[in-house]
């Protein structure tokens, strides 16, 4: 479908579909048998400028929004989920600061960011607060003019690797959720390091690291919004992000299509190529349907949210929800329609499958988006009475 992008959006586009197929696609299996950052291909994103698209360009960007980053992540993600979801999770930590950064920290981190010089983690996750966001144990004591950081984040995209942290912590916890507030912490911080790398089913290109705190002090000035914010900063940041999620979702169910209609055309059985049988084109075309119809949904929600929108947590959960649902499925249709051959190393959709599995988990899992869709559903019947 023609989606009426600008011509700068199809510029971002054929960059990003150019760097997917020349750089990804020939090292994308030996990153995942690895388990490699893919360093090389971040560096060509920074000089494609790719890195600021959604940074103003008063602060070094190319002043887009979230339907310029989906773009650019959609492409990538039908190559390789480990390498895109490095350069989205850049994104994600990015955007605390983007939206509730200071002049100062903006003008300071916002920058180095969106030219490529330095990346960025997102540290909410800990053992025991996943979904449960408020259950957050990680502490920041302010002492004078610096805030005393203790506690451990788990399963932090980008750790390890990135430079800049944004990280969220209890300020108050006699206050619940509203006694977390939000902090930048750059590596190489006395009290600030990583535990071991997570060896993981999928995305094995994607470094995955625990952040550890121990005594960790931070100038008062790297507070991001005001004490008690956190869990604010939390939420409206993921409700920026999870478009994001939606596309690589579409972008893997893509890629995965276009290698199973491939191989459909040449695998000869009874005669005949595969993809002549009823059933086989049957279920291409499911998987095209759907993957048409969450682009659609996915492209909807970043316009929406362009255009300046303050309520987008229902919507933003359900592109979320129902792109990796569909990227789930297709990944999984495609290994079928391969067969044997699918279920081989060879062929990329075994990755695929392995890959497109986190996107039902993490940023929230696709269960937590039903409870915060049927929430908004719940307040929006009570408005209408």
């Amino acid at each position: 479908m023609d989606y009426f992008l600008t011509d700068e959006q199809v510029m971002i586009r054929d960059i990003a579909r150019q760097i997917a197929q020349e750089k990804i696609v020939p090292v994308r299996a030996e990153l995942d048998e690895k388990e490699e950052f893919p360093w090389d291909i971040m560096k060509v994103f920074a000089q494609s400028d790719l890195c600021g698209l959604f940074i103003p360009e008063e602060y070094g960007g190319t002043g887009g929004g979230a339907l310029e980053l989906c773009i650019a992540v959609e492409e990538l993600s039908t190559a390789c989920l480990g390498v895109s979801t490095t350069y989205a999770a850049n994104a994600l930590g990015a955007y605390p600061i983007l939206l509730f950064g200071s002049d100062e920290q903006k003008k300071k981190y916002l920058p180095d960011i969106a030219a490529g010089r330095r990346l960025v983690a997102f540290g909410l996750t800990e053992a025991n607060a996943g979904s449960d966001a408020g259950g957050i144990q990680t502490t920041a004591k302010l002492e004078g003019n610096e805030y005393v950081i203790n506690g451990t984040k788990q399963w932090i995209t980008n750790g390890g690797e990135a430079e800049i942290y944004t990280i969220i912590a209890m300020s108050d916890k006699a206050k619940g959720p509203r006694g977390a507030s939000a902090f930048i912490v750059e590596k190489g911080t006395p009290g600030f390091s990583f535990g071991k790398k997570e060896k993981k089913m999928g995305i094995r290109a994607s470094s995955t690291r625990e952040l550890i705190f121990e005594n960790c002090r931070i100038p008062k000035e790297n507070l991001i919004s005001k004490e008690g914010k956190g869990f604010i900063v939390a939420m409206k940041t993921l409700d920026q992000s999870r478009t994001g999620v939606g596309s690589q979702g579409v972008g893997v169910a893509q890629g995965a299509l276009d290698e199973a209609t491939r191989f459909a055309r040449q695998r000869v059985q009874f005669g005949h190529p595969i993809i002549s049988f009823q059933a086989v084109q049957h279920m291409l075309v499911d998987m095209a349907t759907e993957i048409e119809a969450a682009r659609a949904l996915v492209y909807s929600v970043a316009r929406y949210i362009d255009s300046g929108a303050k309520d987008i947590t229902k919507e933003s959960a359900m592109a979320k929800v129902y792109a990796t649902d569909v990227a789930m499925k297709v990944t999984v249709n495609a290994v079928q329609v391969m067969g044997g051959s699918g279920y081989m190393r060879e062929y990329p959709v075994e990755k695929m499958m392995r890959d497109a599995k986190i996107l039902q988990i993490f940023e929230g899992t696709n269960q937590i988006q039903r409870n915060v869709i049927g929430q908004a559903l719940i307040k929006e019947a009570a408005k209408k009475k």
